[in-house]
C-alpha cells in the first residue's frame, strides 16, 4: 500500500521534497538531513524513500539501534522503487551488510521479473559478496531479458571465476571443466559473429591461457578477427605465448624490430638475450656455428644499435654487460666475444656515471665477479671519478661520479675492514664533501628536490653505524643522527634521510624523534601499507600507549575505507566490461583484506584499549563489548597473511656479499607472524577470562560453552610458546643500518607471559569453582605479580646504571622490558576489577535469596565470601606493586648522551651558527620523549592503582 502511494505520487513533486534531505546528507549535515525527513513523513507516514533516508541518518549520527529499527521496517515493504532500494544499498554498505543487499534485490526481481535494472543490482550485489554461481544465474536472466553482450560475458567472467576462485577452484577436474565451459560459451559467439569489443577478445584470451592451450590462443591473437577487435594487445601477450611456444627464432625477430623502434627498453633487451640462449641450446648439436653464430648476432645487434645511436642510452650498454655475465655464468668465452668486463663497465660509468641510476645499473652484474675483481673495480671507478682524498669535484655531474664510486666501493666491501681512525677519517671526508656539494651546487633548490650532494650524508650516516656497532656505542650514531637533520634542514624533501632518522630514532627507543620522523614522511593510503611498518610495527611495547593508538586509528581508518572502495572498483569493472582489469582489483582486494599490516595493527589496537582502560567497572565492560571480540573464533587466514612492505624504499650500499635481501624479508615476515600469533592468542585468551564472568548470559552459547573455550585456548597458548621455542628463532641480523629492527619475538619469549597468563587461566576458572586449590593458585599468581614488579624496577635501575657510561645503546630493550611488565599488570587490574565486580553482584544476588540462579553457588570447598576475601587480598597486593612500580618510574633518569655537547660540536665541524641549535634541538627531542613516556607510564599506572584500590 505504501508503495503505491509512493508510485501515485508525482515523480518530480517526491524528488522536490526529498532534494533538502539528499543535499544535507551530502554536506555531512546529517542532524539537518534527520529533521528534514522527519518533517516530510509527518506529511506522508508511508513514505518508504523517506524513512530509509531518516534511517541512513539516523545511522550516521550513531544512532545505530535506531537506525537498525527504521531500515528493518522498510526493508520488510519490499520496495521495488530505484531510489529506496539505493539508499538501503547504501546504509547496508556502510553497515557492512552486504548480504541484505542480495535479498533486498531479490525481492524486487521477484515482483519485476524481466526489470533490467534491478536485475543488474542484482547482479552487482552477487558480485560484492564474490557468489560466482548467482552471478552467472542472474546474468543469463539478464541476457535472456535483453540479449546485450555485456550481460553475456558478465555470465562468462562469473564461469571463468568460479574455476579459479570459487570453492571448488582447488580442484583441478572442477577447474577444467567451468573453463572448458567458458571457453565453449565464447566459441559459441565468435561462430555466431557476435564479438564485439577489444575486453571481450582479452577474455577469450586469457580463457586460453588458463587452459594452457597457448597455440589456440596464439592463433587468435595474430588472426583477423583479433587484429580488428583488439589492434592495440600488448606486446608482452606475444612474448608469453612465443615462449610458451618455444618459438625463440620468431620471438627474436620480433624483439629486433621492437628494439629498432625503441632502444632503450630494458626489459626488451633481456627477452633478446633470453631468446638467444634459448637459441643456441635448440640448434642441432651438429651445427655448432650455428650455435655460436647465435650469440656473435646477438652481440653485432647490440654492437649496431650502441654504434648508431645518435643520442647515447643505457639500454645496449646495460644489454652488452648482460650478455657477457650470462656467457661466464654458461662457461662460454664471454671475453673473446663480448671484451673485458672492467672496461665495458668503466665505459658504462664514464658515460652515465653523472646519473643517480648509475650505482644501481652497475651492482646489478657485481655479484657475478669473484670480491677481488670487484674492489680492484671499485678503485678503478674511484680513480676514473677524477676525485682524490685532497680534492673536491669540480661540477655536479663530477660530484655525481664520485658519489657512484664511492657507493660501488662499499657495495664491493671495500669499507668494511678498514681501521676506526681510518672510518673516522672518511667520515669528516664525507661530511666536507657534503657540505662542498651543498654550498656550491645546491643553492636556489625548489623545495621538492632533494640536494645533490645529499647522499654524501647518507653515506656517512652508514658509515657511523659501522663504528657504533663496532664498538657498541651510540655516540657515532648520535652524531650521524644530528648530520641527517642538519641535512634535513636544507633539503626538506629527501625522504631517504627521514626513513634513516626514523630508523635511529626507533633504535634509540625515542618515540617522540620517531612519531616527528614519521609525520614529516607525510606517508598516505596504500603507503600506509607498503611503507607503515617502518613505523608501526615498532610501536607496541614502546612505552607510550596512547601515541601508538593514535597511529593504529590513521592506519585502519584507510583499510576500513578502502574496503567499501575496493568492492566498488570490482563492481565498475563489470559495470564497464574491462576484464582485464578484474583480476587486478581481486588481488589487490585480496592482498589488502589479508595484509599482515592491517591484522597486527587491529590486534595490537584492541590490545591497547584494554590496556589503556581507565573508567568505572560499567563504562570499561562497555568499551570491551564494543571490541566484539570472539574468544572460540580466530578470524586471522594465517595461510592466506600478505607481505605488502616494500623493504626496497630504503635506500642501501650494503656490501652485495653481506645481503640477502631474499632471506631478510622471510625471516622478518616469519617472525613477524609468530609475534601475531602470540599477541592474537593473549587477546583471545583474555577475553575469555572476561567472557566467563560477564559473557555467559548468551542465548545462543551452551552452558560451559566459555569455561570449555578458555580451556581450550590456554592449551593453545602453552603449545604455541612451547612450538616457538623449538623453532629457535635467531634474531634479525644488525650488521647494518637499514637492516630491519628485532622483532618483539624474543621479547615475548624472554619475558613471563607464557607463565604470568597460564596462571592467570587457572585462577579464573578456580575462582569461578571455588577449588579447593584456590589459596595456592592465589598464592603463585601473587608471585608472578611480585616477579614482574622486580623486573621493572630492576630495568630501570639498570637504565639508570648505564647512564653513567651510554645511556642510548640499550634503551630500546629497556623501554620495551618496562612497557611489557606494565601491560601485563595492567590486563591484570582489569581482570580483578571484573571479576571483583562479579562476585559482589553475585553475592547481593544470593542475599535476595535467589542462590539456584547462581553459577557460582552450589556446594563448593570455598565460599563465595572467603573467595571474595582472596580477591581482595590480590587487589591489594596487585595496588602495593604497582605502587611500587610508579616509584621506580619517578626515578628513572632521561638517557644521557656518552658525550658532553661541546664534544659533539668539535666533531661535527659543521657551520658553527648551525651546529649549537642543531645538537641541541636533538637532544631535547630525547629528553621530551622521556618525559612524555614517565608522565604517560605514571598516569596509566595511577588509573590502575585507583581500578583496585576498592
Amino acid at each position: 500500500m505504501a508503495q503505491q502511494q509512493q508510485q501515485g505520487m508525482d515523480s518530480a513533486l517526491f524528488e522536490r521534497r526529498l532534494r533538502p534531505v539528499y543535499d544535507n546528507l551530502e554536506v555531512g549535515n546529517n542532524r539537518k538531513a534527520l529533521q528534514e525527513s522527519e518533517k516530510l513523513l509527518r506529511k506522508h507516514p508511508t513514505l518508504l524513500c523517506a524513512r530509509a533516508l531518516k534511517g541512513l541518518s539516523l545511522l550516521r549520527l550513531g544512532r545505530y539501534d535506531e537506525s537498525h529499527g527504521c531500515l528493518q521496517t522498510v526493508a520488510e515493504e519490499k520496495p521495488t522503487d530505484d531510489s529506496t532500494l539505493q539508499v538501503l544499498s547504501f546504509c547496508y554498505r556502510e553497515m557492512e551488510q552486504l548480504d541484505k543487499i542480495v535479498e533486498l534485490y531479490q525481492h524486487a526481481v521477484k515482483q519485476n521479473p524481466g526489470n533490467e535494472e534491478l536485475l543488474a543490482h542484482l547482479f552487482i550485489s552477487h558480485v560484492r559478496v564474490e557468489d560466482y554461481k548467482a552471478q552467472q544465474a542472474v546474468a543469463l536472466q539478464l541476457y535472456k531479458a535483453q540479449p546485450k553482450n555485456a550481460y553475456y560475458f558478465w555470465s562468462v567472467i562469473s564461469v571463468v571465476f568460479q574455476g579459479i576462485r570459487g570453492p571448488e577452484s582447488a580442484l583441478p577436474e572442477k577447474r577444467k571443466i567451468y573453463l572448458g565451459l567458458a571457453q565453449r560459451m565464447v566459441d559459441k559467439h565468435i561462430k555466431e559473429g557476435k564479438l564485439e569489443t577489444e575486453q571481450e577478445a582479452f577474455l577469450y584470451l586469457h580463457i586460453l591461457k588458463l587452459q594452457n592451450k597457448f597455440q589456440e590462443a596464439w592463433e587468435f591473437l595474430t588472426g583477423e578477427l583479433c587484429a580488428k577487435l583488439y589492434p592495440g594487445a600488448p606486446v608482452s601477450m606475444k612474448f608469453e605465448l612465443l615462449k610458451e611456444l618455444g618459438n625463440w627464432r620468431e620471438l627474436n625477430e620480433l624483439l629486433q624490430q621492437l628494439l629498432d623502434a625503441d632502444r632503450d627498453r630494458w626489459d626488451f633487451y633481456k627477452e633478446y638475450i633470453q631468446s638467444s640462449f634459448e637459441l643456441m641450446k635448440h640448434a642441432p648439436q651438429a651445427e655448432e656455428n650455428g650455435e655460436k653464430d647465435s650469440l656473435a648476432r646477438c652481440q653485432e645487434f647490440l654492437q649496431g644499435i650502441i654504434d648508431s645511436s645518435e643520442r647515447k642510452k643505457r639500454g645496449p650498454y646495460l644489454a652488452r654487460l648482460e650478455l657477457h655475465q650470462r656467457m661466464r655464468a654458461d662457461q662460454l668465452p664471454a671475453e673473446k666475444l663480448v671484451g673485458d668486463f672492467d672496461e665495458m663497465v668503466i665505459e658504462y660509468f664514464r658515460l652515465f656515471g653523472d646519473k643517480s641510476c648509475c650505482t644501481h645499473d652497475i651492482a646489478l652484474f657485481l655479484p657475478s665477479i669473484s670480491m677481488k675483481q670487484r674492489q680492484a673495480l671499485a678503485s678503478k671507478l674511484l680513480l676514473e671519478s677524477g676525485v682524490s682524498s685532497t680534492s673536491l669535484p669540480k661540477n655536479k655531474e663530477q660530484m655525481q661520479k664520485h658519489l657512484c664510486a664511492l657507493q660501488i666501493s662499499r657495495m664491493c666491501g671495500s669499507q668494511m675492514d678498514l681501521p676506526v681512525d681510518h672510518l673516522l677519517a672518511f667520515y669528516t671526508a664525507l661530511k666536507l664533501h657534503y657540505e662542498h656539494g651543498r654550498s656550491t651546487f645546491g643553492k636556489k633548490l625548489l623545495s621538492t628536490e632533494m640536494g645533490p650532494s645529499d647522499a654524501y650524508a647518507l653515506l656517512a650516516a652508514n658509515v657511523m653505524y659501522d663504528l657504533s656497532r663496532r664498538e657498541n656505542k651510540s655516540d657515532h650514531l648520535f652524531e650521524a643522527l644530528c648530520l641527517l637533520q642538519y641535512v634535513l634542514r636544507n633539503s626538506t624533501s629527501n625522504f631517504h634521510v627521514k626513513l634513516l632518522s626514523l630508523k635511529i630514532y626507533h633504535l634509540f627507543g625515542c618515540q617522540v624523534g620517531a612519531q616527528e620522523m614519521y609525520e614529516y614522511l607525510d606517508i598516505k593510503q596504500i603507503q600506509l601499507d607498503s611503507m607503515g611498518y617502518v613505523h608501526c610495527q615498532l610501536l607496541p611495547l614502546g612505552g607510550r600507549f596512547s601515541g601508538t593508538r593514535n597511529v593504529f586509528d590513521a592506519t585502519l581508518k584507510f583499510f576500513t575505507n578502502s574496503y567499501k572502495e575496493r568492492l566498488e572498483y570490482i563492481a565498475l569493472t563489470y559495470r564497464f566490461c574491462t576484464f582485464s582489469k578484474m583480476e587486478e582489483f581481486m588481488n589487490f582486494k585480496e592482498r589488502l583484506t589479508n595484509s599482515l599490516q592491517y591484522v597486527a595493527c587491529s590486534v595490537e589496537a584492541q590490545i591497547c584499549d584494554l590496556v589503556s582502560c581507565y573508567g568505572n567497572i560499567q563504562q570499561n565492560l562497555t568499551a570491551y563489548a564494543a571490541m566484539s571480540i570472539e574468544p572460540a573464533e580466530d578470524r586471522i587466514a594465517w595461510h592466506e597473511l600478505s607481505d605488502n612492505r616494500d623493504l626496497e624504499a630504503v635506500i642501501r650500499w650494503d656490501p652485495l656479499h653481506e645481503v640477502d635481501a631474499g632471506e631478510e624479508r622471510k625471516e622478518s615476515f616469519d617472525q613477524e607472524v609468530e609475534v601475531l600469533q602470540v599477541r592474537s592468542l593473549m587477546l583471545r585468551l583474555f577475553a575469555s577470562f572476561v567472557d566467563l564472568y560477564h559473557g555467559a548470559s548468551s542465548k545462543d552459547s551452551p552452558a560451559g560453552a566459555e569455561a570449555a573455550t578458555l580451556e581450550l585456548l590456554r592449551e593453545s597458548w602453552t603449545g604455541l610458546f612451547q612450538r616457538l621455542r623449538l623453532m629457535n628463532y635467531k634474531p634479525l641480523a644488525q650488521k647494518f643500518l637499514v637492516n630491519l629492527l628485532p622483532t618483539r619475538l624474543h621479547l615475548l619469549l624472554d619475558l613471563p607471559y607464557e607463565r604470568f597468563f597460564d596462571d592467570l587461566a587457572q585462577l579464573v576458572l578456580d575462582l569461578q569453582s571455588g577449588s579447593g586449590k584456590l589459596a595456592e593458585q592465589c598464592k603463585r599468581v601473587g608471585d608472578n605479580v611480585i616477579s614482574v614488579m622486580e623486573m621493572c624496577v630492576q630495568t630501570i635501575n639498570e637504565s639508570n646504571e648505564c647512564n653513567g657510561m651510554d645511556g642510548l645503546w640499550k634503551r630500546r630493550a629497556q623501554q620495551q622490558k618496562v612497557a611489557a611488565s606494565l601491560e601485563m599488570l595492567s590486563l591484570y587490574a582489569f581482570l580483578l576489577s571484573v571479576l571483583n565486580d562479579k562476585l559482589q553482584v553475585s553475592s547481593k544476588t544470593k542475599s535476595k535469596k535467589r542462590p539456584v540462579d547462581n553459577k557460582l553457588d552450589g556446594p563448593q570447598p570455598i565460599s563465595e565470601k572467603e573467595r571474595s576475601q582472596m580477591l581482595q587480598e590480590l587487589m591489594r597486593q596487585l595496588k602495593h606493586k604497582l605502587e611500587s612500580c610508579d616509584a621506580a618510574i619517578r626515578t628513572w633518569k632521561a638517557p644521557v648522551l656518552p658525550r658532553d655537547l661541546s664534544s659533539f660540536m668539535s666533531d661535527m665541524s659543521l657551520k658553527p651558527e648551525v651546529e649549537a641549535t642543531l645538537i641541541g634541538d636533538v637532544s631535547a627531542t630525547f629528553k621530551d620523549s622521556h618525559e612524555m613516556m614517565v608522565t604517560e607510564l605514571r598516569n596509566l599506572l595511577k588509573d590502575k592503582i585507583r581500578m583496585v584500590a576498592k
